[in-house]
């Protein structure tokens, strides 16, 4: 099964993208969608669905795991980060793709033992697990996280999917609604 980890986030959004199940995960790819610093929120939430999109398109993941927003202390930095993740959601609701969101507590304890891990020892993890070369920037590695986290879970039956016809199906259905309406 091929698993899609978002690290949700205005200025950097990290995605991974993993292959496998249980014990036996394969890294793909991973990497960070920046919209221009400075550039107006709808612009920047605007480039983080369409990135997203792409990155659907090119990697075809069958599930993706997206890392749940935490409570933060400044009420517009949670705003502006609940925002990023609805546009995440909508681009992968409409592409098909059944989500599964995860707190980052439990993300960090499936991939380094502890729930209050630190960005670096999930970072190093993440390079133990996936066996990479390189060590990958913190978001991405947060998206890696995710997505071996949800590998090694399997909720897929909790979620409704079982494999990944449903959501391929899904696709196709809502291409051929667009193309209905057009």
């Amino acid at each position: 099964m091929r698993i899609l980890g978002i690290d949700p986030g205005s200025n950097a959004t990290g995605f991974g993208v993993v292959e496998g199940s249980g014990a036996r995960v394969r890294y793909v790819a991973h990497g960070v969608l920046r919209p221009p610093r400075g550039a107006p929120l709808p612009e920047r939430l605007s480039l983080i669905h369409a990135g997203v999109l792409q990155v659907v398109e090119e990697y075809a993941p069958e599930l993706a795991a997206v890392e749940r927003v935490f409570v933060a202390t400044n009420v517009r930095s949670a705003l502006v980060l609940g925002q990023a993740l609805g546009v995440i959601l909508a681009a992968l609701g409409s592409a098909g793709i059944p989500v599964s969101e995860l707190a980052a507590r439990e993300i960090k304890r499936a991939v380094a033992g502890f729930g209050g891990a630190a960005k670096a020892d999930v970072q190093a993890m993440v390079v133990r697990i996936l066996e990479l070369e390189e060590t990958p920037l913190p978001d991405a590695a947060d998206a890696l996280a995710a997505a071996v986290c949800q590998a090694h879970a399997g909720k897929l039956s909790s979620l409704g999917w079982v494999g990944g016809s449903r959501g391929r199906r899904s696709r196709r259905s809502l291409r051929a609604v667009a193309r209905r309406d057009r």
